[in-house]
Formats: structure tokens, C-alpha cells, sequence
């Protein structure tokens, strides 16, 4: 009924360990064209995320630093100095952590949501101890909301003949750049709400109109005529 993690994560992943040098980290960011990669300790155990804005970040204030300690060439013709401690930068220097993870279990719109609160472009995907079994990028996230109407339809049909029982002709199905129609007469005001329900779980539909009727109103809450998810952007 909806995608999970598991479904759509790469497992093949680039990572690094804390040890491993900035230069290092910033040829596997350009060898394979992504803009960040887990690190990950002697345990498979994800310890934190590097991306390119902290290799930046780094860079433009390892200039900075350079520049405020400068000293002026004396009258003696010695050259000037520069402060350091002799200590190159690694990617545990460098990373963001703790690090944002996901479980392969987690759906997919779940982890959407994480990425959009936590303002990351990636996600480690980890086991039940913590290691990195895979990643799942806005791109891989993406390619389940960009399913087409006809594919919404032939799940939204599924779904509410198997969750709620009806028969395949109580409800009928429209969908239009993934806002899904329902139409028809149940037996109970109270199999409504369910019907739209069991609709907004399915991965790619954005929104619901109902336009559902009863034949016994046993009067349990209100019913919306429309509703529609929130517009999130992934990518």
C-alpha cells in the first residue's frame, strides 16, 4: 500500500571513516558526483554526514584564520607567518552529527519529512544497531512521488476493495495529476472517513475530494468534501 525505505534506498554507499583526510573526502564527493557521503566507524556505525557545504565551510575559514594571522614582513626581511598546528583536516573534523538516520521499514513519506525538518539532502539508512546498510537521497525519494495517475488509480482501487470490503463497483476512482476523486454510496456515513483515509496513505496521491454518499448516517464525526496533503518539495 506504501513504499518503504528498504524499497527505494541505494545500497551501494560511499562513505568515510573519521581518519580519513579532506582531500580524500572531497575526491570521493567529486568521483561520484554526489554532494555528501556517511561516515561510518570501525563498526559500520554511522557517526556523522559530511557534505560539500562542510568542506567549504572548512576551506573559507582555514582562509580566514590565515589571513587574520598574518604578520607583517619586519624591517629584518624575514618572511611572515602563518598560524597552524601542523594538523591536517579529516572527515571527523569536518562532519555534522549526530547524524540523521532512517530504518528500511520507515515509508517513505516519513522519511520525506525528515528530510525537509532536518533540511538535509540524504539519509543513512541503518539496521536495529546502528549501522549503515544503505542511503536514501531526495532523488531516490522523489521517483515514488512522481508516479503516474493511472498507476494511484489501479493502487487506490486495491486498496479500498481490500480495506474496507466494498465491491469493486461501490466506489468509483478519478485521479488527475495526483488528487484522487472518490464517487459513490456506502452503506454507512461511517466507512467515509476510512475510504479517505486509506487513500491518503498511498504514496504519490497529493490529495482527496470526496464526493461519497451513505445510505445509514450513524453519525460519527464529520466527513471533509476536500482535503489535500501539504505540498512538501524533495528535491
Amino acid at each position: 500500500m506504501f513504499r518503504i525505505i528498504g524499497e527505494v534506498m541505494t545500497r551501494e554507499v560511499v562513505q568515510a571513516r573519521p581518519e580519513t583526510p579532506f582531500k580524500d573526502v572531497a575526491r570521493l564527493l567529486d568521483r561520484h558526483r554526489i554532494s555528501g557521503l556517511p561516515v561510518v566507524d570501525r563498526d559500520d556505525k554511522v557517526v556523522g554526514v559530511v557534505s560539500e557545504t562542510d568542506l567549504i565551510r572548512h576551506q573559507a575559514a582555514s582562509s580566514a584564520s590565515r589571513r587574520a594571522t598574518e604578520l607583517p614582513r619586519p624591517a629584518t626581511g624575514r618572511p611572515a607567518r602563518h598560524a597552524a598546528d601542523g594538523k591536517a583536516a579529516t572527515a571527523g573534523d569536518l562532519m555534522s552529527t549526530p547524524a540523521v538516520t532512517v530504518h528500511p521499514e520507515q515509508r517513505v513519506a516519513d522519511a520525506a519529512r525528515v528530510m525537509e525538518r532536518h533540511g538535509v539532502e540524504r539519509l543513512p539508512v541503518v539496521d536495529e544497531e546502528d549501522r549503515l546498510i544503505g542511503i536514501a537521497t531526495r532523488r531516490d525519494l522523489l521517483r515514488v512521488f512522481l508516479r503516474t495517475d493511472e498507476e494511484i488509480h489501479q493502487e487506490v482501487a486495491d486498496v479500498l476493495s481490500r480495506g474496507t470490503g466494498l465491491a469493486a463497483d461501490t466506489v468509483t476512482v478519478s485521479v488527475r495529476d495526483g488528487v484522487v476523486t472518490l464517487e459513490g454510496c456506502l452503506e454507512h456515513r461511517s466507512g467515509i472517513p476510512e475510504a479517505i483515509h486509506l487513500t491518503y496513505r498511498i504514496d504519490g496521491v497529493v490529495g482527496v475530494v470526496n464526493s461519497l454518499t451513505c445510505r445509514v448516517d450513524d453519525g460519527r464525526g464529520p466527513v471533509p468534501q476536500h482535503a489535500g496533503k501539504q505540498s512538501r518539495q524533495i528535491g
